[in-house]
């Protein structure tokens, strides 16, 4: 396929079912605290463990920046002892609803009020024309980088105390395998010599990782930062010279990449396409899991 064909072929991106899943957020007179997606989910269970009731709002797999609440979600929200959520619009389709919740009193926690924010820099990719997606704009992508993620969670430990939840040996826990997890990550890409460090990903999520652990952004498929940003053939004609000028090994896939423009441009550069789980967690449901498998496959795609 050509590039003058992928214009078409990206207009047909397929967003992740709305439907959502997982029990009701009753949890009777316990606390019950809504995380909007499962990987922040994850480490909010591991802090907090049997003494609140933890509910993930976007179901495992789906794709935060699409997603969209059904009324049973809206009611988890509004009944909601502790919202916790991700903030920089990471939760597009659900925003009018967060918002909404906090509004009418819900205390909630945004855990990119409390990290350094990634801006979006120079030769990223991003289109013109929308301010949230030019240089200079937030990155909502924060995971991708325990060290982030650990200041996030020091910030909501007494939050966590305000809701009456001793959480604070659950929060010191999280916050030492965040410490070691990023130790574990940086002894695996180890292997990737800085020659090799280029990513070029579905859409941009990898900032964070990159600025953590060495890399360069070359570019992505979805030159912006949520899966909702459109793409062009002269954008694409661009990612591809760019591929080759720089001598990138590799294309990432994840939650909402194309596949037919992401098989296109590696037919026509010669590099391989490797799909990441940059936004699910897997079978075990754990955030080092996550980010280790994410890591290897990095690694081994680039060393």
């Amino acid at each position: 396929m050509g590039l003058a064909a992928l214009v078409a072929v990206a207009s047909v991106i397929a967003g992740c079912g709305t439907d959502s899943s997982g029990d009701s957020a009753n949890g009777g007179d316990r606390t019950t605290i809504v995380v909007t997606y499962s990987v922040l989910g994850s480490l909010v269970s591991d802090a907090v463990g049997d003494n609140a009731d933890v509910v993930v709002l976007i179901p495992n797999g789906s794709d935060p920046h699409e997603w969209e609440p059904s009324a049973k979600d809206i009611e988890r929200l509004n009944n909601a002892d502790l919202i916790v959520r991700n903030g920089l619009d990471l939760e597009g389709g659900v925003l009018d609803v967060l918002n909404l919740a906090q509004e009418d009193g819900v205390p909630t926690f945004v855990a990119s009020d409390h990290i350094t924010v990634r801006l979006v820099g120079e030769g990223e990719g991003l289109p013109t024309g929308d301010p949230d997606q030019e240089v200079g704009a937030q990155d909502p992508h924060l995971w991708m980088d325990p060290l982030t993620l650990k200041d996030a969670m020091v910030a909501l430990g007494p939050v966590l105390v305000a809701q009456g939840i001793d959480a604070t040996e659950g929060i010191a826990a999280v916050v030492a395998g965040l410490e070691e997890l990023d130790g574990e990550v940086t002894d695996i890409l180890a292997a990737v010599p800085v020659a090799n460090r280029k990513l070029v990903t579905g859409h941009e999520s990898l900032g964070y990782f990159a600025a953590r652990y060495g890399f360069q952004l070359v570019g992505a498929i979805i030159p912006g930062l949520t899966t909702q940003a459109g793409v062009s053939a002269e954008a694409l004609a661009r990612l591809t010279e760019a591929i080759d000028a720089q001598q990138v090994k590799a294309v990432f896939t994840e939650i909402g990449t194309p596949t037919q423009v992401a098989e296109a441009i590696a037919e026509e550069t010669g590099v391989k396409v490797v799909d990441l789980a940059s936004h699910n967690l897997p079978d075990d449901g754990t955030y080092s899991s996550f980010l280790l498998g994410n890591a290897r496959k990095v690694a081994a795609a680039l060393a």
